[in-house]
């Protein structure tokens, strides 16, 4: 039985208020930016800007991501998304900060990786099968639009003669869009690929699927951590990134400025 969401909720964009926590990691992204902008390529300056600029950068996206998914919702009816905070675009709100920002952090400096992070908690079950596949894509949809509107400015502005460390920077944080969209989209238990295919399958394949969701990032890094898969998946990524125009060395060179240990 699909029961009614409450009526008592705000109209238009009037739930939206990014916390002060966001606008802080925003603030530290733009930071990171000037300090690499400034930097010349070989420095101590343009290896911490670009790690701040990379790491911020990638929480932003990461609130877009979960703050999509819950708009979508909100947008159909669910009126507690505004209620659990996650209109807010506050990172701490989305599941448990540990898995949802320190994790997919840990993967950005070791191997470059995009994983999906945060969770946000939506009734899906009361929605159509249509609502629910436009719930479970819009997150994928903002990593996918993030790489290209990144992507479109590096092509068009980026050189590697003038603020290189800067331009190297935006390049890996546009290929780590391109690996979370390409992850996200994954038909995994738990992952948002397998959203989007819920809708469509029987009850019973449901319900045998349901028992996996827990551990979908388990199933991610086991699979990711098959080379044959790896192999592929990363030449699909560059494939995707290549069609940009963008030198992929220049995200390998903001990859290494971001691993600045290495």
């Amino acid at each position: 039985m699909n029961l009614p969401f409450p009526k008592n909720r705000r109209s238009g964009l009037g739930a939206v208020r990014p916390s002060p926590i966001f606008l802080l990691v925003v603030a530290l992204t733009a930071v990171g930016g000037v300090l690499a902008w400034n930097a010349e390529l070989d420095s101590t300056m343009a290896k911490v800007g670009v790690f701040v600029l990379v790491v911020f950068g990638w929480i932003i996206t990461l609130c877009l991501h979960e703050f999509a998914h819950a708009f979508t919702a909100w947008r159909a009816g669910d009126n507690e998304v505004e209620l659990r905070g996650y209109l807010t675009l506050n990172p701490l709100k989305y599941s448990h900060p540990l898995l949802s920002i320190v994790l997919p952090m840990v993967f950005i400096a070791l191997g470059g990786i995009g994983l999906p992070g945060g969770a946000v908690y939506v009734h899906a079950h009361n929605f159509s099968p249509r609502t629910q596949r436009l719930i479970s894509g819009a997150g994928p949809a903002v990593n996918a639009v993030c790489a290209i509107v990144l992507l479109v400015i590096v092509r068009l502005l980026g050189s590697s003669d003038s603020h290189p460390a800067f331009w190297f920077g935006l390049s890996f944080l546009a290929f780590l869009q391109v690996t979370a969209a390409l992850l996200n989209i994954l038909p995994i238990p738990g992952l948002d690929g397998y959203g989007v295919l819920e809708p469509s399958l029987s009850y019973q394949t449901r319900r045998s699927l349901d028992q996996f969701k827990p551990f979908g990032m388990l199933i991610l890094f086991a699979l990711l951590f098959t080379p044959a898969i790896n192999s592929v998946f990363f030449d699909t990524v560059y494939a995707l990134y290549d069609l940009s125009g963008v030198p992929s060395n220049w995200s390998r060179y903001g990859s290494f400025l971001t691993r600045f240990w290495a």
